[in-house]
């Protein structure tokens, strides 16, 4: 978590300007059938949010929107009419984009940037004041899963998130999920986060993120939860998997991570990560029970895949296999001292310890985990404010945004992580205009 009190500072003062005017009678303008559109019914976002009724599509038309969103009614679609063109703009004031308590609502095909904290938010922390710090981390207590059960049911698709002050896509206290086809960069923190879930149920799938601090991070997140066929590039990190104690939940277990090209994380135009990370490709800090398999891990100036072992939390039952590690500072790294870390048919080059595939093989029984290796040694550069991040380039709508929408139920369905090989022949020139 980044710089959290100066953001507090920024996002308590623009607390009063969060949504539009207050919204009218909602029985009296609701709208015949099941669709209600900005700014042909509500000319505000908000006031259609608050008017929808459960299953019902808020169908936004093109415009620049300076508003922060909440969506609590279950099973809302919040779609824009062109992903480029319908764009929610924080001006670096607002906290959050788009808030999702609503159970099983979705936010599809619009542009949201500019807010000091998060794109878009899916939790089950109703309570404004911690959505306003950013729903999570180390601004206040652990959180209470009493009092905020999980928000079951989301998903995020075709979603454009750049240069917000924390996550772009962010789901904390959230399980039975979807993020896919979605695009996150300059983010302080992460481009995609999933947080505090057991179980979490949850898929992260075919998303481009790049230029963040950190591509793709899992933190206390666990038990099927599943991150494939992502294109993690241009980070300062790529992917991290994390166990801490800031939060609630640890530590974290059972996550799959395939099929992701994962390539060239030491770019300098980014924002400072917060612990100084830089040049990692996938890193494992306390995991437990995890499955990275089937990446292409590539040009990472420390290290390509890394299990650590942070205080308090062990990394234990992690298997790497079937990766391709190549052009990284140091391919595989083992940092763990527990002997239930394993590696197998990765292809690296290089290996910390030497012989590190022999030394800790899958599928054989150790009383001892190998010598401790080590990263290839990396000063990270200055980085640049979440802001000033470039721009992304125009991203591929929703071919149809007139569609019956479909709420978030029943997902993420059938998970089957072979399905996404080994990826070959990917650009890693992160894409900007």
């Amino acid at each position: 978590m980044l710089r959290l009190s100066v953001l507090i500072a920024s996002a308590a003062l623009a607390a009063t300007g969060c949504s539009g005017p207050e919204p009218t009678a909602t029985d009296a303008r609701h709208p015949a059938g099941s669709v209600l559109r900005v700014p042909q019914d509500y000319p505000t976002v908000q006031e259609a949010a608050d008017a929808a009724r459960e299953g019902e599509t808020v169908l936004i038309g093109p415009g620049v929107y300076r508003e922060s969103v909440r969506v609590t009614e279950p099973r809302v679609v919040l779609r824009g009419t062109d992903r480029n063109k319908v764009v929610f703009d924080g001006g670096v004031r607002l906290a959050n984009g788009i808030t999702v308590t609503g159970a099983g609502s979705v936010v599809e095909n619009l542009t949201v940037h500019g807010y000091l904290a998060n794109g878009v938010l899916f939790t089950g922390v109703t309570d404004e004041r911690l959505q306003q710090r950013g729903a999570g981390g180390s601004a206040y207590d652990p959180l209470d899963t009493e009092r905020f059960p999980a928000v079951r049911g989301f998903r995020a698709t075709r979603v454009t998130a750049y240069n917000n002050g924390l996550y772009g896509i962010y789901a904390f206290d959230a399980r039975e999920g979807v993020i896919e086809d979605s695009y996150a960069s300059g983010h302080a923190d992460s481009g995609i986060y999933v947080g505090q879930c057991k179980p979490c149920d949850t898929v992260v799938r075919g998303n481009t993120v790049e230029r963040n601090a950190v591509g793709v991070e899992l933190t206390n997140a666990s038990d099927r939860l599943f991150v494939l066929g992502n294109r993690v590039a241009g980070n300062r990190v790529g992917i991290t998997v994390n166990s801490n104690d800031l939060e609630a939940l640890a530590p974290q277990r059972g996550a799959v991570i395939a099929g992701n090209a994962v390539l060239d994380n030491n770019a300098d135009d980014t924002p400072e990560q917060a612990d100084g990370g830089f040049g990692i490709g996938i890193g494992i800090g306390g995991g437990t029970g995890n499955r990275v398999q089937r990446n292409l891990v590539r040009g990472n100036r420390a290290a390509g895949v890394v299990v650590t072992d942070p205080p308090g939390h062990p990394a234990s039952g992690n298997r790497v296999e079937g990766n391709r590690a190549t052009g990284n500072g140091t391919d595989l790294v083992l940092a763990s001292a527990d002997p239930a870390n394993c590696f197998a048919g990765n292809r690296p080059v290089t290996q910390s310890p030497d012989g590190l595939e022999g030394l800790a093989g899958c599928g054989t029984r150790r009383r001892e985990a190998p010598p401790g290796g080590r990263t290839t040694a990396v000063q990270a550069p200055p980085g640049v404010p979440f802001s000033q991040v470039p721009a992304p380039s125009a991203q591929p709508s929703m071919p149809d945004p007139t569609a019956p929408g479909s709420p978030a139920t029943g997902l993420p369905g059938a998970v089957d992580p072979a399905a996404y090989p080994l990826p070959k022949n990917v650009d890693a020139v992160p894409r900007t205009r």
